[in-house]
């Protein structure tokens, strides 16, 4: 293992490498078809599920096999041709391991397309070569930039049903191109497809002459995703807190846990949030050996030079660049529950390990996906709802801005009665900042949780 202090070897993308993406489009737009078309032709399917896949097709009538079932696994998604919920598969090529989302389309399935993306780092959008870009398609690739996704691959599927035609697909992937950039999306990719005859999904097509880009899986295995950690924010959440003191270790205290994001490293200055208490790390163990330096996403145990009160749910970060701590948080929402998020009402905040008591004290306003406007004082989100939030939370947060760090910038609203996640949160801004601003909403009646 490394221990070089100035910089961390990572780019040894190599067959160990891992990708995860998610696959979003309309209804009908051949999502679930180019995941079964790049599963089989990657020759990530096993024989007895192909079997099943080609019995599944002849009892319905159909000659060739339908792909599309090797994803659309539950019995509605069958029978109405369409995907509901987020399928996720696992394949790997001798390049690179893949992690998939296929993500349903319909409006009301928006929640799911949230859930799919959320800890994705590329989102493959397809469009009909029919239909062109059409409201749903701007309302993907919206989520995919309000979650800050940064690679977006815009996939023209169905090109043999308009004669493999450029000027078609040249329309499209300007339309869009335009659009997404617009939401500061920072990489956008267009490939002209057919996921059914398979042109430009594994292999290159021979009708598509004129395109002389990747293919989808070549993309897809090919794009950049390792990053040097060394350029985030040391960040590490502790989730346990482990005193042996057994006759070998009488004095052995050490903080366990993932490291959410940036390096941490034997003697540098540490703080502890949201007490504020400082030290300085003394050793790290990983996987029973002691290392020098350790960076995300490893999971390690730290060990500190002082004895300080550390328990699950704190963080320990680099004093240079520390977070902040607050109490008071805004932050864009996506409403998943069915039941709706009201002003006043008393949640749990989830982030990273530590979960605490808050109040919903503002829903400033609630964002049309469509034509990205911004409705104010909405009163209430209902389930696929985007909107905006203020909490009040009973203890304070050490929470990054969204932007700056997907992994602590991020939480879940849980209802206290029963556990149920209510709502996926983002702090800081979203892409849609600049909409008007939303007119005040009445003051909530949070008597017992006034914080």
């Amino acid at each position: 293992m490394s221990t070089n202090t100035d910089a961390i070897d990572v780019v040894d993308a190599g067959a160990t490498s891992l990708l995860r993406f998610a696959t979003a489009g309309s209804v009908d737009d051949g999502k679930s078809t180019l995941v079964g078309r790049l599963l089989h032709d990657s020759k990530s399917v096993l024989a007895d599920q192909l079997e099943a896949v080609e019995h599944a097709s002849r009892s319905r009538g159909q000659e060739a096999p339908d792909l599309a079932l090797l994803t659309d696994g539950l019995r509605a998604e069958r029978e109405q041709g369409i995907t509901i919920d987020v399928a996720y598969r696992y394949f790997a090529t001798p390049r690179r391991r893949f992690i998939l989302a296929d993500t349903p389309g319909h409006v009301q399935y928006t929640r799911n397309m949230v859930t799919g993306a959320s800890t994705a780092e590329l989102a493959v959008v397809l469009v009909d070569a029919r239909n062109g870009v059409v409201e749903q398609t701007r309302r993907h690739a919206a989520v995919a930039a309000l979650l800050r996704v940064p690679h977006v691959v815009l996939a023209v599927n169905k090109m043999d049903l308009v004669d493999y035609a450029e000027p078609v697909f040249a329309a499209i992937a300007e339309e869009f191109t335009t659009y997404a950039a617009s939401l500061g999306v920072p990489e956008i990719t267009a490939i002209p497809i057919s996921a059914l005859a398979g042109d430009n999904v594994v292999t290159p097509s021979a009708t598509m002459d004129w395109y002389g880009g990747p293919t989808v899986l070549e993309h897809l295995e090919t794009v950049a995703v390792v990053a040097d950690p060394s350029d985030d924010p040391g960040r590490f959440p502790v989730q346990y807190v482990i005193r042996p003191q057994t006759a070998e270790h009488p004095d052995y205290r050490g903080y366990a846990g993932q490291i959410a994001s940036g390096v941490l490293r034997v003697g540098d200055a540490v703080t502890v949030l949201p007490s504020g208490r400082t030290s300085t790390i003394e050793a790290i163990d990983a996987l029973g050996q002691a290392v020098d330096v350790a960076w995300a996403p490893q999971s390690v145990t730290v060990r500190l030079s002082d004895d300080l009160d550390i328990s699950r749910g704190d963080l320990i970060a680099p004093t240079a660049g520390a977070p902040g701590v607050s109490q008071d948080i805004e932050a864009t929402v996506c409403h998943v529950a069915d039941r709706p998020l009201t002003v006043g009402q008393r949640v749990l905040l989830k982030h990273t390990t530590r979960t605490v008591k808050a109040i919903v004290k503002d829903i400033p306003s609630r964002l049309t996906l469509d034509d990205l406007s911004q409705h104010p004082a909405p009163g209430e989100l209902v389930a696929n709802d985007i909107g905006r939030i203020v909490l009040r939370t009973a203890e304070p947060l050490a929470l990054d801005a969204y932007a700056d760090s997907r992994r602590t910038g991020s939480f879940l609203l849980i209802d206290p009665a029963d556990g149920t996640t209510l709502t996926a949160g983002m702090a800081g801004t979203a892409f849609a900042e600049a909409a008007e601003e939303a007119a005040p909403a009445a003051a909530a009646d949070d008597e017992g949780w006034d914080f």
